[in-house]
């Protein structure tokens, strides 16, 4: 990779001039393939309610309801896996940067790429069976890159977010839209890259813009027809809080509470462009009916003297009911943030150890601060964050005009990149950033949907980056292994019962590692940015795991557009 010696918002600009392609909505079959049309059986509830004990496929963004990762199919494992190549290689239309998770039903994938194309594959041969190209105007407000995690099926519909705000089902067999529905304004800034979860016939899904003055939502909307179902709003209107002074491991930020009551005397409460943009899946807890999700930054990131307040739920666990989108708890990690150090990763529901030593439903949260938070399902609290998996330094220092340093940088820590989980060894798995940055406030106006950052984080050029994967004790909280890397770390993690972890690189290297000791057992070089989630499935006996290779538009590595299914001999 290229020093990262840009600003960092310079490349988020650079982000949202891009325009997506912009030709017309419809299904495309490969010229090859036999049958435009996907052999695929409906996806049931129950199918996706057990998904964790599912070998042969692989139904949800991350694996299942509780996002722990974990694959439970063994035959690639740490005997096997020196004998593992490739299968096949398919190559989109899109050279652009890829963070889709394939999803596997029935011998048949589901793809997504960048500006919000999706195709459907053989899994086996990696044979193209048809192709969706969404068709929309160029967006011009976006964060990040014009990318896209992935679907969800459910019955014979697949469902796909897209960049300029739609939510879309798609007939599974064919790729022929059954119904779309506008989720928000993309001109205001709403965008969307996550993919949908859906449960219990509700298609749930967040929103992009957390860096144009948004205000953030989780909605559910029917999974038959597309009408919405419930709303709720990450931002409240009280968004004031109980002016905290201290993050989550009870060190002080530094805030002039005094001059944030009298900004909030003079204009009032700031909810209404708050930001609070949801980046990732909202676990589903089946026993209780709950959904746990993360909240991302407030607008603008780093002047905090126009939002006064503790800007809930920013940088918070949010709980709801399920059925209803009614608030239950939430625990909030950073109050006002004025560094864009929120909350992205998505939450993971693990069986966690008590304060007490007692053995409780928990959820997890990897942190931009590069610390894992453990917290009690019942009711948000924390019962204990991880040692740090990155260097802190000068934290929490206040961005100046001529810019403060601090360590983690803006990214992290852990990005939106989903950690795995392994619950025999009671370890969490997490890949990280560090890129020390400097922190540059300056005051503006709102812009009216267009970017809103009130500063600048700046990489500093003589400083070298790095990543790392780390291994966690979420009963301890203890580092258990580390494997440093060349480059920092964005993409995502699988974890299987072959006692193995896959992960990728900005550079193009794929590997598995022990998920014991993080000795590394197997590696292959992709020719682009491993920077998307694994995943794993079985057709015709044999196991094979499964990774996109399209780089990343947020660090800026080397682009493709390959994905790329490995098995054994």
């Amino acid at each position: 990779m290229n020093s990262y010696s840009i600003a960092y918002a310079t490349l988020l600009g650079l982000g949202c001039l891009l325009a997506g392609p912009s030709s017309a909505q419809e299904v495309k079959q490969d010229p090859w393939s036999p049958s435009r049309e996907a052999k695929i059986s409906p996806v049931t509830q129950a199918q996706l309610d057990s998904a964790d004990k599912n070998t042969a496929n692989f139904l949800l963004t991350n694996g299942n309801y509780a996002q722990t990762r974990f694959h439970p199919a063994r035959q690639v494992n740490r005997d096997t896996v020196k004998n593992l190549h490739v299968a096949w290689i398919f190559q989109t239309d899109v050279k652009e940067s890829m963070e889709t998770s394939p999803i596997v039903v029935d011998g048949v994938m589901f793809v997504t790429t960048s500006f919000s194309h999706v195709y459907a594959l053989d899994a086996k041969t990696g044979q193209q069976l048809w192709h969706y190209n969404h068709k929309m105007a160029p967006v011009t407000t976006f964060c990040c890159g014009p990318n896209n995690r992935g679907v969800q099926v459910l019955g014979d519909l697949v469902y796909l977010a897209t960049l300029d705000a739609k939510l879309v089902a798609l007939n599974a067999k064919t790729g022929d839209v059954v119904w779309k529905t506008d989720i928000a304004d993309p001109e205001l800034g709403y965008s969307e890259t996550m993919a949908p979860t859906v449960v219990k016939d509700k298609v749930l899904i967040g929103t992009n813009g957390g860096e144009y003055g948004i205000r953030g939502f989780l909605r559910a909307y029917d999974a038959k027809t597309g009408k919405l179902v419930w709303n709720f709003d990450t931002v409240p209107e009280k968004s004031v809080g109980v002016w905290a002074t201290k993050d989550a491991t009870g060190r002080d930020m530094h805030r002039d509470i005094a001059a944030e009551k009298a900004q909030l005397a003079k204009s009032g409460d700031p909810y209404a462009k708050l930001g609070g943009g949801v980046w990732q899946n909202p676990a589903v807890d089946l026993a209780t009916n709950r959904i746990y999700f993360v909240v991302g930054n407030p607008s603008p990131d780093l002047d905090g003297a126009v939002r006064p307040g503790d800007n809930l739920y920013t940088d918070s666990l949010v709980a709801l009911d399920l059925d209803t989108g009614k608030y239950v708890c939430h625990f909030q990690y950073i109050a006002h943030d004025v560094w864009d150090l929120d909350a992205v990763s998505p939450a993971v529901l693990v069986n966690v150890r008590s304060k007490d030593g007692k053995s409780i439903p928990g959820v997890i949260h990897a942190g931009k601060t590069g610390h894992i938070y453990v917290h009690d399902r019942k009711d948000c609290s924390l019962i204990r964050f991880s040692e740090a998996m990155v260097p802190q330094e000068n934290m929490w220092v206040l961005p100046t005009k001529e810019g403060a340093r601090m360590l983690p940088g803006a990214n992290g820590g852990v990005e939106w990149s989903p950690i795995a989980t392994d619950p025999d060894q009671g370890l969490a798995y997490a890949i990280n950033l560090h890129q020390p940055m400097h922190y540059r406030v300056e005051n503006s106006a709102y812009p009216n949907g267009k970017l809103w950052l009130g500063g600048a984080f700046t990489a500093i050029a003589d400083e070298k980056q790095s990543g790392n994967i780390t291994a966690v004790n979420y009963d301890t909280g203890k580092i258990k292994w580390q494997v440093k890397t060349p480059e920092p770390m964005i993409g995502g993690i699988l974890a299987t019962a072959g006692g193995l972890v896959f992960t990728g690189e900005g550079n193009g290297k794929f590997a598995a590692y022990n998920s014991s000791t993080g000795k590394e057992l197997w590696s292959f070089h992709a020719g682009a940015g491993v920077n998307a989630p694994p995943s794993s499935y079985m057709v015709g006996g044999k196991q094979y795991i499964v990774v996109g290779a399209g780089g990343n538009t947020q660090v800026n590595f080397r682009r493709g557009n390959n994905i790329v299914a490995f098995t054994l001999d």
